[in-house]
């Protein structure tokens, strides 16, 4: 297993993946659903391998699990068995290190790695809760929701762990309890944030990242699945308060509705931002919803260049 410490000993510039809903639908897959892009591990697990691997192929040297909206409470509300919600949340590794498998077959040299998805309860609400918080869940509660999934993600041993797109400081708390009792799990922590200043559910990141800075097993803290404009003024805020590596994997900037579950709006220009988040002081840098194979080619590209 690698480490995000280990790998950014040998790369100045690490690249995580992008979007794995996008590729989906892209391939067909009808994601109106409550499980979201989780459903494709009991529709179309070889479509799951497939997606990871093109995201290898197009340079990433991080593939995020198919795991992010596969909760096992979602996963027995669909009418699954608790037996095959575990099976399904294991199987999102499995078909993520098949995927890296295959790809070093092809360039053995190249060091990759599988990084856990571990959506927060947001997603499990399918409601759009991941960028409001506010749940109304004691720290306890969260842990309790969590900590099963995260075990059976550890079980598979993934390289590290991504905990992403929190909007609550609570759910950060809930996700560092459970670390404690799993001193194996490393990982990074990214958060949906408003502005340029705050997580979603308003407290400054400066505070996130301050609390964070100590906790030995989280090995970067960034921002996901936020709007591409407010990253660089993130990544200052998170620098301020720790000198662990910063990660960030936003979105193309376009709007989206969660009544409608569709999308608006004109995207950035990406590998342009990629290089003003390196330059500001991100080391691993990826994309999220609606960013594609040939974006993450284009940070690629301009990893190499530095």
């Amino acid at each position: 297993m690698s480490t995000i410490i280990e790998l950014l000993k040998e790369k100045k510039l690490l690249v995580i993946d992008g979007s794995f809903a996008s590729e989906l639908e892209k391939a067909g897959l009808n994601l109106c659903d409550s499980l979201w892009s989780a459903k494709a591990l009991y529709e179309n697990p070889e479509l799951v391998t497939k997606v990871h691997e093109s995201y290898f192929e197009s340079g990433a040297d991080i593939a995020i699990t198919g795991s992010y909206q596969a909760h096992v409470q979602g996963l027995l509300d669909k009418g699954f068995t608790h037996e095959k919600a575990i099976e399904l949340i294991k199987l999102s590794v499995k078909l993520a290190k098949k995927a890296k498998e295959n790809c070093l077959k092809k360039h053995p040299e190249r060091k990759l790695a599988i990084a856990a998805a571990v959506g927060p309860y947001g997603a499990y609400l399918a409601d759009g809760s991941e960028y409001v918080g506010n749940y109304g869940l004691s720290v306890k509660e969260l842990e309790e929701f969590h900590e099963e999934k995260i075990e059976a993600l550890a079980s598979e041993n993934p390289d590290f762990f991504a905990f992403e797109t929190i909007p609550s400081f609570d759910e950060a708390r809930a996700y560092v309890n459970i670390l404690k009792r799993h001193e194996n799990i490393t990982g990074w922590f990214t958060f949906s944030c408003k502005d340029e200043k705050h997580i979603s559910e308003g407290v400054e990141i400066s505070e996130v990242a301050k609390f964070l800075d100590k906790e030995n097993q989280v090995h970067a803290i960034g921002v996901n699945c936020t709007k591409p404009e407010y990253i660089e003024p993130l990544i200052c805020e998170i620098k301020k308060a720790t000198d662990k590596p910063v990660a960030v994997y936003p979105n193309t900037g376009e709007n989206y509705d969660p009544v409608t579950k569709t999308w608006s709006g004109e995207p950035v220009d990406f590998t342009k931002y990629a290089k003003r988040w390196y330059e500001s002081g991100a080391k691993l840098i990826g994309g999220c919803c609606r960013t594609s194979p040939e974006e993450i080619k284009a940070v690629c590209n301009f990893a190499k260049s530095i």
